[in-house]
């Protein structure tokens, strides 16, 4: 896993600087928006897209501007589901959440920002065609309408007896859609076949899923400290959980079957893989 660490640093880095650049306004809403984005994310989905997209041989800095644009998305999510009329939490990647850092109408505004700024960012992006830019935007709109959708269906479960599929559908939307879109984006940035296409989302699906019943996990397994956001969370708020419904030995026995499911569907692609096979087994086994 050395050469994977490598390239989660690296695309961390590459990220990092992008955001900095194009997130630089001063002022307290801008604060709140640095401070959420600078907070010490992995930057998974945007390091997601780099993989994906050079696996079909796209440049980086083709993919870069896109990667960051999600990024950008799935903050302003994590600022919303933060806040008192969501989740109600007060630690996010070890420290304060937005709106306990500075105050709920500011997070919300910076939220609001950061979506509208993620739009923006495709559409601006000079190295790709007007009708990519289109079709990146499509998705991306698509994703994020899923996404709510799904933190609409999983508000309303929270104390409710759910089965394994309805979870997954929660998840699938919630969490699923913006990897999904990830993996994607990369393949349609980088000139993949329809078929190529069609095999990469799969890939991104399950992956989606994957991400989603490990976190559930580690929500029960580890501490506070350990995963840097409040632990036992779902619990307290009887969220629909993979483990709630299949109990923690079940929930494993899933993860392994989805994450088979994730290298299945590589093995449609003709292309070298490695990373992305690399990166799924890392989801599988995360820690925090």
């Amino acid at each position: 896993m050395g050469d994977l660490k490598e390239f989660f640093g690296a695309a961390a880095a590459d990220v990092e600087a992008k955001l900095s650049e194009l997130v630089a306004e001063p002022g307290r809403l801008h604060d709140a928006i640095r401070w959420s984005l600078f907070g010490g994310g992995k930057r998974f989905r945007p390091a997601l897209l780099l993989a994906s997209g050079e696996t079909f041989g796209a440049a980086r800095e083709q993919l870069l501007q896109t990667a960051v644009a999600i990024e950008m998305l799935h903050t302003y999510s994590l600022i919303h589901d933060d806040l008192p009329s969501m989740d109600n939490d007060d630690l996010r990647r070890g420290r304060e959440t937005c709106h306990r850092k500075f105050d709920e109408a500011t997070a919300i505004l910076a939220g609001d920002a950061l979506q509208a700024r993620a739009f923006q960012t495709i559409a601006d992006d000079q190295r790709l065609d007007v009708s990519l830019r289109l079709k990146l935007l499509s998705g991306l709109s698509l994703a994020a309408s899923r996404m709510v959708a799904g933190q609409q269906v999983d508000l309303e479960a929270e104390g409710r007896r759910l089965s394994i599929d309805q979870v997954k559908n929660i998840h699938a939307n919630k969490t699923g859609a913006l990897i999904e879109f990830s993996v994607v984006a990369g393949a349609l940035i980088g000139d993949a076949t329809v078929a190529e296409i069609e095999a990469i989302g799969e890939y991104g699906q399950n992956l989606g899923l994957l991400f989603q019943i490990t976190d559930d996990l580690l929500d029960v397994t580890e501490t506070t400290e350990s995963l840097g956001k409040t632990a036992g969370k779902d619990a307290r708020l009887e969220k629909a959980t993979y483990p709630s419904v299949l109990g923690v030995e079940g929930t494993k026995d899933l993860a392994d079957a989805v994450y088979s499911a994730s290298l299945s569907a590589l093995l449609k692609l003709k292309r070298p893989n490695e990373l992305l096979a690399q990166i799924a087994k890392f989801i599988r086994h995360r820690q925090s």
